[in-house]
């Protein structure tokens, strides 16, 4: 039978300071990029690490004087989910060029999976955390996070915590979705929303009430449908109110996965073309459908570079007053919500 080779050692800084003929640390200040080492020893230094394969531990970083891992946390609702990826990679790309690293985690609503997340983040001293919050109170952090640990909050507001914030302009683009399809003579314009429990969800169903009364529209208890977490949920929701004896003309659905779910559902009862439909959040092909989807689209990318921007700002010493930075929204008209009522 073949032997299994031995495993070999893994080199350490002491393996590097041995074959550069130098002291421990001075190694050490040449892996933290730390001043005080002369140009001909960092030489000697960088060919030892070459020449050995070196590589240091991450938690070596915390032994650096300003206590940096060079590591920041995000905590987003469903990392799967299309507008979260988008989240995360805008800061990503914006980590990678100050050269740090993102540690990122899916929430999935839970106030409980959110403290638990941020707990183990904040043990392994990450230099700051982006967050979307599920919870109604965020003033745990003072107490999950090493102290002076800066925090920036993604599509949601934090609570009895003050911190940075950047959300999207909720309540205005449900309504300029609304008013949209009032525009194009629909009166009976369903609502299909996530929880109510959800500060998001709240906020544009408040944009579809607000634009309602300001048309003079009444609103109907009927058309209205929260709690929807599936596009599943969205579908048979869907397929009740178009079996109404009094069906909605027009969806307005307040949620990326709502509204796949109801493409689904017209699709289906082969209504696409004869209900209107605006969706809150972009879909991917949403524009190769047919017709394709009109929607209020969010700008992820530019929540996850300014939440980046602000939250590298906080980690490199700005302590002004933490604010709220607004990310409006855009009309995107493909088809799907230019349709009359029949």
């Amino acid at each position: 039978m073949q032997s299994v080779p031995a495993r070999r050692r893994r080199p350490t800084m002491r393996d590097v300071a041995q074959l550069a003929d130098v002291s421990l640390k001075t190694v050490s200040r040449v892996v933290n990029d730390e001043p005080g080492v002369s140009v001909e020893l960092a030489v000697r230094v960088q060919r030892a690490i070459d020449e050995l394969g070196f590589h240091p531990h991450p938690g070596a970083r915390l032994l650096r004087t300003d206590g940096r891992t060079s590591a920041i946390a995000l905590l987003l609702e469903d990392v799967a989910n299309p507008y979260s990826a988008a989240v995360h990679r805008a800061v990503e790309n914006e980590a990678r060029e100050r050269g740090v690293v993102v540690f990122s985690a899916s929430i999935d609503e839970d106030p409980a999976r959110e403290r638990a997340l941020a707990r183990e983040f904040g043990a392994r001293r990450v230099d700051g955390l982006v967050l979307a919050p599920a919870g109604d109170d965020q003033s745990y952090l003072t107490d999950e996070l090493p102290t002076g640990t800066p925090v920036v909050c993604v599509d949601r507001e934090a609570r009895n915590l003050a911190v940075d914030s950047v959300i999207t302009t909720n309540g205005l683009g449900a309504a300029e979705g609304v008013r949209h399809l009032a525009a194009v003579g629909h009166r009976r314009i369903a609502f299909l929303g996530d929880r109510r429990s959800i500060r998001t969800a709240d906020q544009r169903f408040a944009g579809y009430r607000d634009a309602l009364a300001s048309l003079g529209l009444p609103l109907d208890p009927g058309l209205v449908v929260h709690d929807l977490r599936e596009s599943a949920d969205a579908d048979g929701a869907v397929t009740a109110l178009l079996a109404r004896p009094d069906p909605p003309t027009a969806l307005f659905t307040a949620q990326n996965l709502i509204t796949i779910g109801a493409v689904r559902a017209l699709r289906r009862l082969g209504a696409e073309w004869s209900v209107a439909l605006v969706g809150f959040d972009d879909v991917p092909l949403g524009d190769l459908l047919s017709p394709g989807i009109t929607v209020v689209a969010q700008d992820p990318a530019a929540i996850g570079r300014t939440a980046a921007a602000l939250l590298f700002a906080r980690i490199g010493g700005d302590t002004g007053p933490p604010g709220v930075r607004l990310v409006p929204t855009t009309l995107i008209r493909r088809g799907s919500g230019e349709l009359p009522p029949r």
